[in-house]
């Protein structure tokens, strides 16, 4: 990870977890436009683990955890110490002869992340400085030149093909070491005309064909592209590593951070507001303040926050992957210890509400956040409450509108009493909570949620402005609906990918009468046709090309007639011979007489 200091916020690591290119951008189901020979159902069978594991374990170790942050005067080095205390090349070689990590073991580390509820381990092969965790025959600069000597790849595959947890590679496209990569801006002792990135390449090639062929992960995780590195190659990388293992899962560091190339985005110590919509993305953070071992870094998150952090990921449709940065000797630090123990206890009882779950299709809740299953012909909702009523009392699920026929607590298993509502579904707590953390309530409905938002009132001059953010959203069941991006005004549905979803607004009719439609939209492409209704009204218009999706217009749809007046719905819905995305920001009814 690139964190110049532990104390510091990130440099020009700070790079958003997607760089935006085209917004012609495929939907979830689709494969990036990189990997033009796999198929939307290869693209997904190889991402159906990944999206049902949830959480996994990030483990940044190597040489670097010797000195344990401390340089000089300074104690908030870490992984990057090389870089920030700009320790020449040939002084900082003196920490492989003082890596010898006797207390490592494997089968501990793997048992430590299943007891948290974590699917999977990513760990640092090779970082930034350039040294190899496992025995590189390209290279003397690995673990064969330390006392240790043991394979530590080999070992932790090992345990982990032994107790059902995937592994997977962090591997730094940077290198400190390599002669042919170029040398820091502060080292002018290094020679310059030795840098080649072709010879680079093959080399970091070699190092990838040898731990695909060795260990077979199931994610290589890049880093470390910011600096002499472009999309191109990394498209070439790309190529080259599915080449070796078609079903390996790929991070977009492989290029430039965009959405065309890799398999999934890595928003880093950050949860996006809204997630990722219409992609699968993976927060990885620290438990602390570093990614590596810090002996002085006594900034650890509480079990409560990183629970929540994980509900919180879950509940927007990402995966979370928390990091431990091992000490020199092989073991986990004890507060990290401390932190996962808790997490597991938590996970024991709640796992279910996280694993193989989906994304809140209700909308945000003032007491928590939800995610979601398919049952069957029902649809399991999974109510994770921070906020538990004083004393009890009822729990609402604003705006849904399906029959309850079941909701009980995970802890424990107690039935629950449901009652429909005009604001909503409302369940009755009991008057303490089961947990203090986050305590979790399964809700059964019948069929796909319905939820209709609280009704748009008109403004004083009898117009109705249907937002984004207002807007109720249908789609079948398996058909990826229209996303939610931005906040405020400029809130818009995008990534509207299906026709068969449609989206609509419960609003309040004051004085009947005919109406004007129009829309601010967004489009680059031609023919895009929608219907908008109200009752028995319709009528149909084409949205017209504005040249891309950030370039919006308002758009005349035509005019309805609403005849009577009260609480009623209008729909947006696409035609589905002519269809193609829109981005919608919101729909108006001007009134225009009797």
């Amino acid at each position: 990870m690139k964190r110049l200091m532990c104390s510091l916020v990130l440099g020009t690591a700070a790079l958003p977890a997607f760089i935006p290119s085209a917004r012609a951008e495929q939907p979830k189901a689709k494969a990036p436009n990189s990997q033009a020979n796999q198929t939307p159902a290869r693209h997904d069978a190889r991402m159906q683990w990944w999206r049902d594991a949830k959480f996994g374990m990030f483990i940044h170790w190597g040489v670097y955890a010797v000195p344990g942050g401390e340089w000089g005067d300074r104690t908030n080095h870490a992984e990057w110490i090389r870089e920030t205390a700009r320790i020449p090349i040939d002084t900082y070689a003196k920490f492989l002869p003082q890596f010898n990590p006797l207390k490592y073991d494997a089968e501990q580390w793997v048992l430590a992340a299943k007891r948290a509820g974590m699917k999977y381990i990513v760990i640092t092969s090779k970082h930034h400085d350039g040294f190899c965790l496992w025995p590189s025959k390209l290279t003397d600069y690995d673990i064969e030149s330390t006392p240790f000597k043991r394979d530590i790849l080999g070992e932790l595959k090992k345990a982990c093909d032994e107790h059902g947890m995937k592994l997977g590679f962090y591997y730094s496209i940077m290198d400190w070491h390599h002669p042919n990569y170029p040398p820091r801006g502060w080292e002018k002792d290094r020679p310059r005309d030795q840098v080649d990135m072709d010879k680079y390449v093959a080399y970091m090639k070699g190092q990838l064909k040898e731990l695909v062929e060795s260990y077979a992960p199931v994610v290589l995780w890049f880093d470390g592209e910011w600096d002499a590195w472009s999309k191109e190659r990394g498209a070439d990388l790309y190529a080259f590593v599915r080449s070796l293992k078609p079903d390996i899962i790929i991070n977009n560091r492989v290029g430039k951070r965009t959405r065309d190339l890799g398999d999934f985005g890595t928003p880093e110590q950050e949860i996006p507001a809204r997630g990722m919509p219409g992609w699968d993305w993976e927060t990885c953070m620290t438990m602390n303040n570093c990614w590596g071992w810090n002996k002085n870094d006594q900034g650890w998150k509480s079990p409560e926050d990183l629970i929540r952090k994980l509900i919180d990921i879950a509940s927007k449709g990402g995966n979370f992957l928390l990091n431990v940065g091992p000490k020199p000797d092989g073991t986990f630090p004890a507060p990290a210890m401390e932190r996962l123990e808790e997490i597991g206890r938590w996970m024991a009882v709640n796992g279910e509400a996280i694993h193989g779950a989906r994304a809140n299709p209700i909308g945000p809740v003032p007491w928590g956040r939800i995610t979601r299953k398919d049952a069957g012909d029902r649809t399991r909702l999974y109510l994770h409450v921070f906020n538990w009523p004083s004393d009890g009392g009822e729990l609402l699920v604003p705006g849904l509108q399906n029959k309850v026929p079941d909701a009980r607590l995970l802890d424990g298993g107690k039935t629950l009493k449901t009652t429909s509502k005009e604001q909503g579904a409302a369940v009755q707590l009991p008057p303490e909570a089961p947990g203090p953390i986050a305590s979790v309530v399964a809700m059964e409905v019948r069929g796909e949620p319905e939820v209709v938002k609280p009704a748009v009132r008109p403004a004083k001059d009898g117009t109705l402005t249907l937002t984004a953010l207002a807007a109720g959203i249908r789609a079948p069941r398996g058909v990826s609906p229209p996303q939610l991006e931005g906040s405020g005004e400029n809130a818009n549905l995008g990534f509207w990918f299906a026709a068969e979803a449609g989206v609509h607004w419960t609003v309040e009719i004051k004085q009947p009468g005919r109406f004007a439609v129009s829309a601010v939209v967004a489009t680059q492409s031609e023919g895009a046709r929608v219907v908008v209704t109200a009752g028995k009204a319709k009528t149909e218009a084409a949205i017209p090309n504005t040249g891309n999706y950030g370039q919006y217009t308002t758009a005349d749809l035509g005019k309805l007639n609403i005849t009577k007046p009260g609480r009623q719905q209008i729909t947006l819905q696409p035609q589905k011979k002519s269809w193609t995305p829109i981005n919608l920001r919101r729909l108006i009814l001007t009134p225009i007489g009797p």
